[in-house]
C-alpha cells in the first residue's frame, strides 16, 4: 500500500478514479451477493484500532491484526505482523493460507494510531485473494481500497489522512474525497453514521465532500428524486432518440423492433445497469442489490 507523508508532496484530491470505484462496488455485489454485502453490517470498532505507546509492540500489533481479520470475516486466517524499514506503508504475502505475513513500515513502531489503517488494506488483499476477485494493474489497488471501506474496515484509511502546515499524510490509492464517497455509499446502504469516528478534521471534511457526490447519485434521472434542471436535460435527451445522452449516465435505445424506447442507467446503490421502458412513473427493483427505486422515465 502506498503512503504519502512528511511536510512536502502534494496529495491528490477530487474524483479521478470514480469509474473504477463504481466498478469495484458492482464487482463486490456480483461476487458476494446482496446478502453477502449486508453481512458486513458492523464496521471496525475504533476501540479495536486503539494501540497505545504502553502496549507491547508485537502483541499489540497481533491484537489489532486479529480484530481486522474478524471484521473482514476471515476467521481461519492468521496474520503475522513484522516491522522493517520500507518506503511503503505495508505489504502482504499472498499465499494459500491460513497464515499470511504482513510487513509494515518501521514508522508504525511509534506512529501506532495508524497501524489499523495500514492493516485494513492488507487484510482486504487477503480477502479478495480468497474470493478470486481482482482487477488489472493499479486498478486492483483501487478495488482493494474500495472493498476495505465498503466492507466496514477502510474508514480508518480515510481517518489517517491529515493535511496541514506540518503534515501531509495519506494512505492508499483513493483520494480523500473518493474514500468519503465509498464510505457514504456504505453508510446509506446500512444506515450508519460514521461522522463520530473521525479523529482527523480533514478526513471528516473529505467525507462530507464525498457524501455530497454519493447523494447526487440518488438524484440523477430517470430517478424520480432528480431536480428540475436534470429532468429538463433528461427530457431533451429523450426527444433526440436512442443515442447516448452526451456524457450522462443514462442512455436510450429502441425497445426491440418497435417504436418504443428503453432507458438504461446505473443503479445508484450497486452500479448495475438497469433497463426500463420509457413510460412515465414506475418502480424498479435492481436484480443485483435488490434496491427498489422510484423512477420517472
Amino acid at each position: 500500500m502506498t503512503q504519502k507523508g512528511g511536510p512536502g508532496g502534494p496529495i491528490e484530491h477530487g474524483f479521478p478514479h470514480l469509474a473504477t470505484v463504481r466498478a469495484s462496488i458492482t464487482a463486490l455485489f456480483r461476487r458476494l451477493s446482496a446478502d453477502g454485502i449486508r453481512a458486513y453490517d458492523t464496521s471496525f470498532a475504533p476501540s479495536d484500532a486503539a494501540f497505545g505507546a504502553a502496549d507491547d509492540l508485537h502483541l499489540g500489533a497481533q491484537r489489532v491484526a486479529s480484530a481486522m481479520v474478524r471484521a473482514l470475516r476471515l476467521p481461519d486466517a492468521r496474520m503475522v505482523v513484522a516491522f522493517r524499514p520500507m518506503e511503503q506503508a505495508a505489504t502482504v504475502e499472498l499465499a494459500a493460507g491460513p497464515e499470511y505475513f504482513v510487513e509494515v513500515s518501521d514508522r508504525f513502531r511509534t506512529h501506532r494510531r495508524d497501524l489499523a489503517a495500514a492493516l485494513s488494506h492488507e487484510v482486504t488483499h487477503v480477502l479478495l485473494h480468497r474470493l478470486d476477485l481482482c482487477f488489472p494493474g493499479t486498478e486492483n489497488e483501487i478495488l482493494t481500497d474500495t472493498a476495505a471501506v465498503y466492507l466496514g474496515a477502510g474508514w480508518l484509511l480515510l481517518d489517517a489522512y491529515r493535511e496541514d502546515a506540518l503534515t501531509h499524510q495519506k494512505f492508499g490509492y483513493l483520494t480523500p474525497e473518493e474514500f468519503g464517497y465509498v464510505l457514504a455509499k456504505r453508510a446509506a446502504l446500512l444506515g450508519e453514521d460514521p461522522s463520530a469516528w473521525f479523529t482527523s478534521p480533514q478526513a471528516y471534511e473529505a467525507y462530507v465532500r464525498g457524501r455530497a457526490l454519493a447523494e447526487r447519485d440518488h438524484r440523477r434521472p430517470p430517478l424520480a428524486a432528480a431536480g428540475p434542471l436534470a429532468r429538463r436535460r433528461y427530457a431533451k435527451a429523450r426527444r433526440t432518440g436512442p443515442t447516448p445522452a452526451g456524457g450522462s449516465a443514462y442512455r436510450f435505445e429502441h425497445e426491440g423492433s418497435g417504436p418504443g424506447l428503453r432507458v438504461s442507467f446505473p443503479c445508484p446503490v450497486c452500479g448495475q445497469r438497469l433497463r426500463l421502458p420509457v413510460r412515465g412513473r414506475l418502480r424498479a427493483r435492481c436484480g443485483l442489490c435488490r434496491t427498489v427505486l422510484d423512477c420517472d422515465t
